[in-house]
Formats: structure tokens, C-alpha cells, sequence
């Protein structure tokens, strides 16, 4: 870092601690006021009210969703295109178990920081609202479809969590809901007239256990039965049922695609039924960007913050990784829970007044701030980035 460079991170740190009162207090009412996905009036209204008294202009919204937002900033002509990605949305019948209502003032603090000190350099802040993240479809990936995030140069992120770290892969994902229709019938009294629906949801999970030993070390299905009937001395006529497939690339995930929907099929043959299937979720595998990581994690060094830990190899599926598959992009997740404890737990809930919660907030936005001004001083930043993206995502075609 230059000598100017160091001082204006000096000052994004100062803004950002000047504006911990504001902070927190956006934060505690989001989660006082918990809304579950596509709900999310009162936080949406909240964040891009508090982005358009600072200057921005705001897009209710955005991407196709009522609760969605976009607040731009842009100074000059030219220059990095970046986004900061916030959620707002809470698990139904808990509240905000998975501190999403730390993400939006944490991206208010880091692009308020960068427009007090990035100088006269050209860029574009993007701060976007994004809801519906717990949903099983992902809020992000409707907006994706709508046309967000595909314009960004770097998409950025925040998150709770028990360490201060990055993660590298992430699980594709597609969720199916299938339905089978056959012939309802008296079980005891006319067993040959009817054609068993579940009997058909029985051989897809039957023909989804073999096909576990047939694909992957890393891949994953699992499924349940919604419904599959109301009695049990009748043939029920419709049995439905949930199924999930997760690889940690989207070609392979492609593939077993395929399989389970022969598997349905079959099934459908064999008790001469019908059957339809409908994709409820489309989740992307991250595509890591490690230059990226490294640039959070040395911010997150200089921020002071806690519980500085190695990157996650392996996680789980989020709709952030859909952006993430075409865009560079990458999340800090930033400690305010004691390590081990989950999200979604009760733990993780009862932390989200904490000091500790609003401390989180204020390092994830100093983080942040640093790293987006870092991209917009060093003019090759950005193209290294876009660089190592395009290898890592050439890669899944390959193998």
C-alpha cells in the first residue's frame, strides 16, 4: 500500500466507527421486525429509504421483486462496476437466525465509507437488495433470470458466522417436486382396479439409493415424500414428493439430472402411471476466486477482526453462488458467535443484539470498504479477477 493509499483506509475505518450508532440501530430493527422471503417490506423500505437520503439513487424493485432494491453511486465515467449484496430475509417461525439483518448496514457502512475516501477515481457502487435468500428457489436466482447482478464486475458479500473467513466451493443444487397420478382404489376390496401412486413414489426412492453408489464421492440426493397418501386400506390416486441433487459442479449436476429423471420415468412405467415434474430450485456452484479471497482475508487482517480462520473448503448450496457462476464474486464471513455454534440454532438467534453482532456489522464493512478500494485504485485488480473466473469456470467444462 502507498503512503495515500494507507490513508484513505484509515479513513474508511473512521467513517465506518462514526457510523456505529446508525448501523446498529438499522440492524436492531430488522430484527425486531422479522419478514420472511418475498415479505420483506418493512427492511426493504428501510434500507433503500436510508441509501436515498445518503445521495444514492434507488430502484424498488429490482429484478423482478417487490422486496428488491438497487441503490447506485457512480463518480466519474468508467472505472470498476462493483456490487455489494445484501439479504434481509428470516427463517419463518424463528426471526433471524442466520444474521441477515447484519448484511444491508453492514454494505450501507462499507459504501458510505468508500464514497468519503475513494478520491476522484471513476467507479460504480452497486448496492443491492436482495431477497428471499432461506427460500427454496433462491431470491437470487429469480432476479438472475430477470436480468441482475450480469453487469457487475465483482459482486461482494457478508455474512455471520462463527469465524472470519472465505469459502471456495459450494454445492450446485436442484430441487424437484414430482407428482404421480394413478388409479385410487379400496386396497382390500378391489386392490386389481387401482394403480398406486406412491407405489411409484416407492421405486423412485428405491432407484435413487442404487443410483447413490453409481455417481460421486461428492455428490449428494435426498428426498421426501410430501404426500403419499390419506389412508391406509386405500390406493391413493396422487403421491408428491420433494428430491434434491447436489454436485459441486453444474455440468456433473447436469448429469445426474438426467439419470433421476429416467428414474422417474421408469417408475412411471412400471405401475403405469403419470407423473410430472417441476424444478422448484436452480442453485449454481461457486466459482472461487482465491485472488479475491485473499484481498477479503488481508483486509479482514487489517480490520482487526476475530477469529481469523482458513478458508472453508466445501459448503453447502446458497443462491449467492448463482451470481457467483457469472460473476466474480466472494463473501466475508465474519465472527460474532462463539466457535461451533450453527446457523439456525437458537445460539446463533439470541446473539443478534449482541455487542458482538454489531461489532461484526462494523468489521465486515470496514472489509468491505477496503477491498472495494482496493479494486477501484489498482487498475489491474479487476482484470486479474475477471481472469482467474474465466479459467476456474473453463475448468468445469473439461473434467
Amino acid at each position: 500500500m502507498t503512503n495515500k493509499s494507507d490513508d484513505r483506509k484509515r479513513k474508511l475505518i473512521e467513517t465506518v466507527d462514526e457510523l456505529k450508532s446508525q448501523l446498529a440501530a438499522l440492524s436492531d430493527f430488522i430484527y425486531q421486525h422479522p419478514e420472511i422471503g418475498y415479505q420483506e417490506y418493512e427492511a426493504s423500505k428501510l434500507l433503500a429509504g436510508f441509501f436515498r437520503a445518503n445521495g444514492f439513487t434507488v430502484e424498488t424493485g429490482y429484478g423482478g421483486l417487490d422486496t428488491a432494491f438497487r441503490a447506485v453511486y457512480r463518480q466519474g465515467s468508467g472505472g470498476p462496476r462493483i456490487g455489494l449484496l445484501c439479504e434481509y430475509d428470516a427463517i419463518e417461525n424463528v426471526g433471524h437466525a442466520c444474521a441477515h439483518h447484519l448484511q444491508g448496514p453492514c454494505m450501507a457502512g462499507a459504501a458510505l465509507a468508500v464514497r468519503a475516501a475513494a478520491g476522484d477515481r471513476p467507479y460504480t457502487l452497486e448496492i443491492i437488495g436482495t431477497p428471499a435468500e432461506e427460500m427454496a428457489e433462491g431470491g437470487k436466482n429469480i432476479m438472475l433470470e430477470n436480468g441482475a447482478f450480469k453487469d457487475l464486475d465483482v459482486a461482494l458479500m457478508m455474512h455471520g458466522s462463527d469465524t472470519t473467513t472465505t469459502d471456495i466451493k459450494s454445492m450446485a443444487c436442484t430441487q424437484f417436486a414430482v407428482t404421480f397420478t394413478g388409479v385410487a382404489a379400496h386396497a382390500a376390496i378391489a386392490p386389481e382396479k387401482g394403480r398406486s401412486a406412491l407405489e411409484a413414489l416407492m421405486l423412485v426412492f428405491n432407484g435413487l439409493a442404487y443410483l447413490r453408489g453409481h455417481v460421486r464421492d461428492d455428490a449428494r440426493i435426498h428426498g421426501i415424500i410430501d404426500n403419499g397418501g390419506q389412508a391406509v386400506n386405500a390406493i391413493p390416486e396422487k403421491a408428491t414428493a420433494r428430491i434434491e441433487v447436489r454436485a459441486y459442479d453444474r455440468p456433473y449436476l447436469d448429469e445426474m439430472i438426467e439419470r433421476v429423471q429416467r428414474i422417474f420415468a421408469g417408475a412411471a412405467l412400471m405401475t403405469d402411471t403419470a407423473y410430472e415434474v417441476r424444478r422448484v430450485g436452480n442453485f449454481h456452484n461457486k466459482i472461487p476466486v482465491l485472488t479475491l479471497n485473499e484481498l477479503l482475508m488481508k483486509n479482514a487482517e487489517l480490520a482487526e477482526a476475530k477469529a481469523i480462520a482458513p478458508p472453508r473448503e466445501k459448503t453447502g448450496s446458497t443462491d449467492f453462488a448463482s451470481v457467483m457462476y457469472f460473476v466474480p464474486g466472494s463473501c466475508i464471513r465474519v465472527a460474532f458467535v462463539d466457535k461451533g455454534v450453527t446457523a439456525h440454532s437458537r445460539e446463533w438467534l439470541a446473539k443478534g443484539l449482541s455487542d458482538d453482532a454489531h461489532e461484526a456489522l462494523l468489521t465486515g464493512a470496514k472489509i468491505l470498504a477496503m477491498t472495494v478500494l482496493d479494486l477501484i485504485e489498482d487498475g489491474q485488480a479487476v482484470r486479474k479477477i475477471r481472469a482467474e473466473f474465466d479459467r476456474e469456470k473453463a475448468k468445469l467444462t473439461k473434467n
